[in-house]
């Protein structure tokens, strides 16, 4: 059986990044945008970092382009975009696709793991969120509209798991 930790990424200042570094951890993986109406979760998505990341919570960020071309700039602009508008400190990693033939692995594992409405695969939106138990097993997904405060239970079952 396949876990998070069997995948690989690169971080957005792309060096490789052994997801398997994070055994034992709850993660939070996010597929993100800097133009996009739901940006400002960044800042509620920082704030999960600073509440829960020394209880054991990773919280990933993946840029993707993908939705109405809202991150359309260079790794180097969006984590400068991130750091100065929402004080990210939290992992960010390089722009990915999540949907179609070049989808990232890890993506299409979470896709499969974790469908959307009706079953569907496809990740609608950016700021569609993952929750990854200890295990490396998914837990539970998250549409766009669902802030990061709104799953503060869900992290601290997952911690307390």
């Amino acid at each position: 059986m396949r876990t998070v930790y069997d995948f690989e990424a690169q971080q957005i200042n792309g060096q490789s990044v052994a997801l398997s570094q994070f055994k034992g951890k709850v993660m939070l993986i996010v597929n993100t945008a800097s133009a996009c109406g739901f940006t400002p979760q960044f800042a509620g998505l920082e704030a999960l970092h600073e509440s829960y990341g020394q209880k054991g919570l990773v919280v990933l960020g993946f840029p993707c382009n993908q939705f109405g071309a809202q991150d359309a700039g260079s790794n180097d602009e969006i984590a400068e975009f991130c750091q100065l508008n929402y004080g990210v400190s939290f992992p960010m990693m390089a722009k990915i696709d999540v949907n179609g033939a070049q989808a990232h692995p890890l993506y299409q594992w979470l896709t499969t793991e974790a469908p959307g409405l009706l079953g569907s695969k496809a990740i609608k939106w950016n700021f569609t969120k993952f929750l990854v138990g200890k295990d490396g097993q998914v837990l539970k997904r998250y549409a766009p509209i669902d802030t990061p405060a709104g799953m503060a239970k869900d992290i601290e079952a997952a911690l307390a798991a």
